[in-house]
């Protein structure tokens, strides 16, 4: 410890490695050290010289002032891990420390501005044996009332949820056997959701946010280890799904305008719900509208279609993207607040990371802002009056400026 580093932070040493999906070893042989070094240094044992400091730091492409920032508390609230029992314990340490990072950035924009207020229904059962189909139905119903959403379909899902306080974050994480993951945290109590764009569709996305949505609301309150059973786990992704199917798909206007429940009869309402056929047929079965053998013989010809691998209008229905964390950071530099230098510094971390994070074009937070047009603005006497958000909830609620 003599001649190690002052104020050394040996969490940020493995959550770096881990968001970089570097194993002990893998990291050693990048900078020429012993995995045992590795080992000390992130159990605190022992601290990195200044030159080894600098050495891995450049190796894990973050600045020195990362490793000298004490870790946020993020709680012990569970990590939500979509399609966990397909996923390897290293994907999801590593989607576990981008959605982290993803929480230390928003926890440094609300030094200047206030995000909009959490307003997320939480169900008050810390078992999930205590969560009934009835209750899921209810919770997805008092989302959508609490949110003005109405009964028919959601103009842009991701909107809405950022709108009720929850922040979002779509990247690639490197595998599509990854969909999503959310957590309740306990640094600011604000719900956080990441979605994998690795197979970026609408529908999928759609379902992937719903689905997370699903666990913040009904979850809230499971224990981490209640994940650890396989048979607890599958149940609580079970409730997840039914939650998205109702949220999406509202029993009453739904049922309504399905003519005939067939793989043709979905495909007007897929462009209209923009969900897809998949979670159609599941959603008729829950309803009751399809008995089990009329399920499997759907699931049959939709299989023998190829609509497994890819269905119709996957290609030709725009993407939702999430907007909070880019225009919060738009919003600072915009209004002079802090340049993107500045930021990074607040950050500590690289370009790269924050662009991704934050769904920023790539070149976005480098010194001369990369290659950015300024748009044509409208003259004040001729922009439009403002709308109240209603129905599609698809304005975004405006920020407030943090008094001194």
């Amino acid at each position: 410890m003599r001649n190690g580093t002052p104020g050394f932070q040996s969490e940020r040493l493995v959550e770096a490695r881990d968001s970089r999906g570097l194993t002990q070893v893998a990291l050693a042989d990048l900078i020429n050290r012993t995995s045992s070094s590795i080992s000390r240094w992130e159990a605190g044992n022992q601290s990195p010289e200044p030159e080894a400091l600098e050495t891995f730091a450049r190796a894990l492409n973050l600045p020195i002032t990362f490793f000298l920032r004490p870790k946020a508390r993020y709680g012990d609230n569970p990590m939500f891990f979509r399609s966990m029992a397909s996923t390897t314990q290293a994907l999801r340490r590593r989607t576990c420390g981008r959605l982290h990072w993803a929480e230390e950035i928003a926890l440094t924009l609300q030094e200047w501005l206030d995000l909009p207020a959490v307003n997320v229904p939480r169900i008050d059962a810390a078992d999930y044996r205590e969560i009934g189909e009835a209750d899921i139905e209810r919770m997805a119903t008092e989302c959508r009332r609490l949110w003005n959403l109405g009964i028919g379909p959601i103009a842009d899902v991701l909107l809405v949820m950022e709108n009720a306080g929850i922040c979002v974050v779509k990247e690639e994480v490197g595998s599509v056997a990854m969909d999503g993951l959310s957590h309740w945290s306990g640094a600011d109590h604000r719900p956080y959701v990441l979605i994998a764009a690795d197979k970026d569709t609408c529908a999928r996305s759609r379902l992937d946010a719903a689905h997370e949505l699903g666990h913040l609301v009904l979850h809230a309150r499971i224990k981490e280890k209640t994940l650890a059973d396989a048979a607890a786990f599958k149940e609580v992704e079970r409730q997840a799904f039914l939650f998205a199917g109702a949220f999406l798909l509202p029993g009453e206007s739904f049922a309504a305008e399905v003519w005939s429940p067939t793989l043709n009869g979905f495909l007007p309402l897929k462009e209209r719900w923009k969900v897809s056929l998949g979670a159609m047929i599941k959603r008729c079965r829950t309803l009751g509208m399809i008995n089990d053998e009329y399920e499997q013989r759907l699931w049959k010809h939709y299989s023998s279609r190829g609509w497994r691998k890819a269905e119709p209008l996957d290609d030709s229905i725009p993407v939702e993207a999430p907007r909070l964390l880019s225009r919060s950071v738009r919003l600072l530099i915009d209004e002079g607040i802090r340049t993107r230098e500045q930021l990074l510094d607040d950050f500590r971390l690289p370009a790269a990371d924050v662009e991704s994070l934050c769904g920023l074009p790539r070149g976005f937070m480098s010194s001369n802002g990369g290659d950015l047009v300024t748009l044509p603005r409208l003259k004040e006497r001729h922009q439009a009056p403002d709308k109240s958000t209603s129905g599609s909830g698809a304005m975004l609620i405006p920020f407030r400026r943090r008094m001194e």
